[in-house]
């Protein structure tokens, strides 16, 4: 039987620190290890494909799915809304790109979102929900798993963080959506824990809100680090040094930090948003203000049996997300597509 060879576009993971990149990533390489002998898979290949998956919204890729002979896919990473609170332009430069946007999925034939809460914000923009399909984000548990707590003690003394503290993880760039500042608010209410934060600058001076988010970057409490960009084969150490993985976000979609964290086992606090409920099933700790989020660490810092608790539902979600699960979904998806459009040339 012929492969079917998918040319997977993307620019995704030129900056690091990225969850789209990341995503890319995990699902390039679920499909090579568990796939291999029904696709082929290519990556920014100047050939056309059977099926050609855009990943980044690079204009050359606009083009190159604009022109493909074969079925035209795009990975939907954000929305035009979801991009307020992470870069600064002037507004009419802001405007035309969200609109790029907007005309860079509808020239897709089909659309795949890792959220399914933001089917209908993409209908809003006029794009009909049969072309539209949910298939969440996947994190290999070969790269993000448990490790031993030697290794981990080891981890927190290069570090400087002492074996016997409460960590609490943020990840992210540094972005006003991404709540920094209300992780740095909470760190100050609790100086007897510490708080680390792993990411960086990505869109440098343009980020939203770069000059206030620079001055506390550069001057934290003493009880917080912000680590930078940490290369991602260097996240897994990250994950095992923490105890709780504490994601303020105003807006997200699926961030795959939440799936790196599961698959280590330790309980998530996160902000109260909808889109979190179909995706997570309830199995996580939420508030809506700071001083929801300081009760809630302080909680799983001295309630052992509550601790315990939120550590197996990080499980329970870790394996809801298996390699399996998530590789069936995406080699089904591929062939019906592909048979879809063989279908309607024989029609023609």
């Amino acid at each position: 039987m012929k492969k079917i060879k998918i040319n997977m576009l993307s620019k995704a993971d030129s900056v690091e620190g990225q969850g789209v990149g990341s995503a890319y990533l995990e699902q390039v390489g679920l499909l090579r290890e568990g796939a291999s002998d029904v696709f082929d898979i290519v990556i920014n290949d100047k050939n056309d494909a059977d099926i050609v998956h855009v990943h980044s919204i690079n204009p050359n890729f606009y083009f190159k799915m604009k022109n493909t002979k074969g079925v035209s896919v795009c990975y939907v990473h954000f929305l035009p809304h979801t991009l307020d609170g992470s870069i600064k332009l002037p507004k009419p430069i802001f405007n035309i790109f969200k609109k790029y946007v907007i005309k860079f999925y509808n020239n897709a034939d089909h659309l795949v979102v890792v959220n399914p809460i933001f089917i209908k914000d993409l209908e809003k923009y006029n794009i009909k929900r049969e072309k539209i399909t949910y298939i969440p984000n996947y994190v290999s548990k070969d790269n993000f798993y448990k490790k031993s707590k030697k290794e981990k003690d080891n981890i927190r003394s290069e570090l400087g963080i002492s074996k016997d503290s409460f960590v609490v993880l943020g990840v992210g760039q540094i972005q006003t959506r991404k709540g920094v500042l209300d992780f740095v608010s909470v760190a100050k209410s609790l100086p007897d824990i510490t708080f680390v934060w792993c990411g960086g600058f990505s869109f440098g001076k343009i980020t939203d809100g770069y000059d206030e988010l620079k001055q506390v970057y550069e001057n934290p409490p003493s009880n917080l680090k912000f680590l930078g960009i940490v290369p991602r084969d260097k996240m897994n150490d990250m994950f095992n040094m923490a105890d709780l993985l504490f994601m303020p976000s105003y807006n997200e979609l699926f961030p795959m930090a939440i799936l790196e964290a599961v698959n280590i086992g330790i309980p998530l606090l996160l902000r109260d948003l909808d889109l979190y409920e179909d995706i997570l099933f309830k199995k996580y700790l939420s508030g809506n203000n700071n001083d929801e989020f300081v009760l809630c660490i302080k909680k799983l810092s001295s309630d052992l049996k509550f601790y315990q608790k939120y550590s197996k539902l990080s499980d329970e979600i870790s394996d809801y997300y298996s390699k399996e699960n998530i590789l069936k979904i995406w080699i089904k998806f591929y062939q019906d597509i592909l048979k879809e459009k063989n279908k309607d040339e024989k029609v023609k």
